[in-house]
């Protein structure tokens, strides 16, 4: 997960990544982050580029997510960083990229 310098020293990765945890996958009921589906966040000049994937291309809730995620990025950005969304299919996700917590929510 990348990190470059942001002109905004109140935005970084990690304080990125913690607002990402309110964007659920309504199908599992479970956040992204958690769910290993957020693989980068880049905060570079004036633009903060998020790459995530679906746990399969057929995730029909795929453009709901991405518009989730163009949202709570618009309501926590300052107005002078924009943001990018890319849907990434490479690496494939796999289960065994879901947190700790989200492993024992799914298999107990």
């Amino acid at each position: 997960m990348a990190t470059s310098a942001s002109a905004d020293p109140e935005v970084d990765t990690e304080s990125l990544f913690r607002v990402l945890h309110s964007v659920m996958d309504p199908e599992l009921g479970m956040n992204i982050v958690d769910l290993g589906l957020v693989y980068r966040i880049d905060v570079a000049d004036d633009t903060v580029t998020v790459d995530l994937t679906m746990t399969s291309p057929a995730c029909p809730m795929g453009e709901m997510i991405v518009e989730d995620v163009y949202a709570v990025l618009r309501e926590t950005l300052p107005s002078s960083l924009h943001a990018i969304v890319n849907l990434v299919w490479s690496p494939p996700w796999a289960p065994s990229m879901m947190s700790d917590a989200a492993k024992r929510h799914f298999h107990g």
